[in-house]
């Protein structure tokens, strides 16, 4: 993937929170859903660089690491 910039302030989208996020705060990431892409962000700081990532490419990443995880 070729989206080491950070995105444009995505419009409002709901976030939603890594299942792996702890409580506690430590490593959380949350994702934002819109057409043509994905955004993803550290939730500690919502207003900080966003990445958008292709919905193509987002898929196909998710694909891979569900193919991980059946192991």
């Amino acid at each position: 993937m070729k989206n080491e910039q950070a995105a444009a302030r995505p419009p409002e989208l709901p976030w939603h929170k890594s299942s792996y996020s702890g409580p506690d705060g430590g490593d959380c990431v949350e994702v934002a859903e819109a057409p043509a892409a994905v955004y993803v962000r550290d939730s500690k700081e919502p207003r900080g660089p966003v990445l958008s990532v292709p919905s193509t490419q987002w898929a196909a990443f998710v694909a891979f690491a569900r193919r991980g995880t059946q192991d």
